[in-house]
């Protein structure tokens, strides 16, 4: 997959206008909105946007973590730094029941495991805060079930997603009404790319976690795949462990997410490095791959 490097301004432009237009319309349509925020670079830009939505004043609605305990200590780090300069209220949600029991994917695999700590806590967060309208970073071009989403996605009482009922966005009229008990599922960046977010990203300078940026970090080769040991593991002792230059393409639970061999150190040189990519972002997460239709069928039992 080839990535434009040369997006112009004006499509920057009106890219973060629609997106703008869009976290406005949750604002005025529904009684609790919630923005999820992942701590990725999507989540960082959303954010960007958000708070450009609403000023001078405030954003009008709480961040949501679902943490999963199991993401990069550099994200928890980010994730606090980029709260407190932001000044709103963070809610941080965790399937805590399902944790206690030791809950991970080595022991249940990646299905069993995302469908506890992702899907089961975003569902349970939803109902504790009432949760109405869930914002989300999510784009069409990351995964082909990702891209039969509208940008106002529907969700039945039971926080499922069936896209045979989805309805209909034409000339960028979106239907946000739900009954008690639905919600609705919004994706703000759904007409953004790869390379947009990266664009968006070198042009408002966002500060974003230091594992998108390549460095010499301890991973083990699986095929062409790149799995980072985290400090302490004991696989780093191991004599297929080595040191590598790599990044993230994209970030999620730290045992289910590969880097890639990488020398880019900059948000030019990253843009640069995309215009050759021939693959998704998304290839290096596991639970994208662990079943056939691994996303829509996590998608239509909750997830996000």
């Amino acid at each position: 997959m080839s990535i434009n490097t040369t997006i112009g301004d004006e499509a920057l432009r009106q890219l973060e206008a629609e997106s703008i237009e869009i976290l406005r319309e949750v604002a005025a349509s529904y009684e609790h909105p919630a923005m999820l925020y992942s701590v990725g670079k999507d989540s960082s830009v959303l954010l960007h946007l958000a708070r450009k939505a609403f000023a001078p004043g405030s954003i009008p609605f709480p961040l949501v973590h679902v943490d999963t305990g199991f993401k990069f200590k550099e994200m928890y780090l980010f994730r606090d730094k980029a709260v407190r300069a932001y000044g709103g209220e963070l809610i941080v949600h965790r399937n805590e029941s399902a944790i206690a029991a030791g809950t991970n994917p080595h022991q249940l695999g990646t299905k069993a495991c995302c469908g506890l700590l992702k899907t089961e806590a975003l569902l349970g967060a939803l109902k504790q805060y009432q949760i109405d309208a869930a914002i989300g970073g999510a784009r069409r071009d990351e995964e082909r079930s990702r891209a039969k989403e509208r940008v106002f996605s529907f969700r039945d009482r039971h926080g499922q997603w069936n896209p045979k009922e989805q309805r209909p966005e034409l000339w960028q009229l979106y239907n946000s009404r739900v009954h008690p008990g639905e919600n609705m599922r919004v994706f703000p960046l759904s007409n953004w790319t790869e390379g947009d977010v990266w664009a968006y990203i070198r042009r408002e300078n966002i500060a974003l976690v230091p594992l998108y940026f390549a460095a010499p970090r301890w991973v083990l080769r699986r095929g062409e795949q790149l799995i980072p040991l985290d400090d302490g593991d004991p696989r780093r002792s191991s004599q297929q462990a080595e040191q590598v230059w790599c990044r993230f393409r994209t970030l999620g639970c730290s045992p289910c997410t590969g880097a890639v061999a990488s020398r880019a150190t900059s948000v030019d040189a990253i843009i640069d490095e995309l215009f050759h990519a021939k693959t998704s972002e998304r290839s290096t997460r596991i639970i994208d791959h662990d079943q056939d239709a691994s996303m829509e069928l996590k998608k239509r039992e909750g997830y996000f």
